[in-house]
């Protein structure tokens, strides 16, 4: 476990009791980026919640997966997502441990959650002998890609999206 700058707040293993509030802030990361892009992101459903949290809760007892939690007062602030995975010649890429989400509560930002969530995602991917890391991020959240330059990662694809009948 590790303590981030708001010195109640831990980052810990997620556990199923954290599921319901992993849901919700995953909803919340399909909203965001809906909203950057409607066109390219779907849109949440009433079930995106449970859907989420189903789906993560497969994930828990699975060791190339890490999810973590920054809890503070039994509250979950927010999570990360990320697995060791093997080559994906679609993606052109090696063995690497790919973060999937990473998502803190808009209320709770600014207070270096989103950091001590990513600083021990990595430690844990280090830990699985994940070579390097690799992740996306929305070309309009700006926020998080500070967030990954400040750690050292490097812009390496650009994805491009056209719908039928664009010039």
């Amino acid at each position: 476990m590790e303590q981030s700058e708001a010195s109640d707040t831990i980052v810990r293993p997620a556990i199923s009791a954290d599921l319901p509030a992993i849901g919700r802030l995953g909803a919340l990361l399909v909203r965001m980026h809906h909203d950057f892009d409607p066109e390219r992101f779907i849109a949440a459903s009433p079930r995106t919640e449970g859907g989420y949290a189903s789906f993560i809760g497969t994930q828990l007892d699975n060791p190339d997966v890490v999810v973590l939690v920054a809890e503070s007062d039994d509250e979950v602030q927010g999570y990360t997502y990320a697995a060791v995975e093997g080559y994906d010649y679609m993606s052109l890429r090696g063995p690497a441990g790919i973060l999937h989400d990473i998502v803190v509560d808009p209320v709770h930002r600014h207070r270096g959650i989103g950091r001590a969530l990513l600083e021990a995602t990595l430690t844990a991917l280090e830990a699985r002998n994940a070579p390097r890391v690799v992740l996306s991020t929305a070309v309009q959240n700006d926020a998080a890609q500070h967030l990954f330059a400040r750690a050292g990662f490097r812009r390496t694809m650009i994805e491009m999206t056209r719908e039928p009948g664009g010039a």
